[in-house]
């Protein structure tokens, strides 16, 4: 299931009725809250299941594309018969995949969203400095570099190499489709791993607020 779908974590309480007795007890539901969104949205889980989710997607499009290529070749109903199958196995697996990687990209904004309303309660540099996940964020990069690497080389080799007569319109519809896959979900898990990383830097540099907040040794709220 996507982690989109499974419950996030509560927004922090309005000002009103916040009821922490003291800071200590504020940053340790802070930084418990924050550790749990950032691996909702940079953690090697989310980036296991969005390559889980991305493999599911390329193997319907192949289902399809074998779709496509039999039936340009069909000569009787049984070839026909035979392309219908395989085209509804692979929608039957691209239409979930395509439904969840989306779902993982709405919950991984929520996600973020939610972090900045943590982030905002406090500041307490010595617990912030895990919670930017460079590491993660990283790895993150690297992976969807590589799709996006493989997508733009498909959707460039396929094309170069068909040759009139020899190749048909539907394997280089179907190569070039699998680049498209790749190179659209390295540019969102990017986009992820960015968004995260600059958000956290942002909201979790130490500043002036800091200083006072470690040196009242009180909330910002109380």
């Amino acid at each position: 299931m996507s982690s989109s779908l499974r419950t996030l974590p509560p927004p922090p309480p309005p000002p009103h009725l916040r009821a922490w007795p003291d800071r200590e007890s504020l940053l340790a539901d802070r930084d418990r809250a924050m550790g749990e969104l950032g691996r909702r949205t940079v953690g090697g889980g989310r980036l296991a299941l969005f390559l889980v989710w991305l493999l599911v997607l390329e193997a319907g499009w192949g289902l399809i594309g074998a779709a496509l290529l039999v039936f340009h070749d069909a000569l009787d109903p049984f070839g026909f018969l035979l392309s219908l199958v395989l085209a509804g196995l692979g929608a039957g697996a691209f239409i979930p995949a395509a439904y969840f990687q989306v779902a993982g990209a709405r919950g991984d904004a929520a996600a973020r969203r939610l972090f900045v309303q943590w982030a905002a309660l406090d500041h307490a540099p010595a617990r912030d400095a895990r919670h930017r996940a460079p590491g993660p964020s990283l790895a993150w990069l690297l992976v969807s570099f590589a799709l996006c690497a493989a997508g733009l080389w498909i959707c460039v080799a396929v094309p170069y190499a068909a040759r009139p007569g020899s190749t048909t319109y539907a394997e280089v519809a179907y190569g070039v489709g699998a680049g498209l896959l790749l190179w659209v979900n390295g540019l969102a898990g990017a986009a992820n791993a960015v968004a995260h990383y600059r958000l956290a830097v942002r909201l979790l540099s130490p500043g002036p607020r800091a200083a006072r907040s470690a040196s009242s040794g009180r909330p910002p709220h109380a």
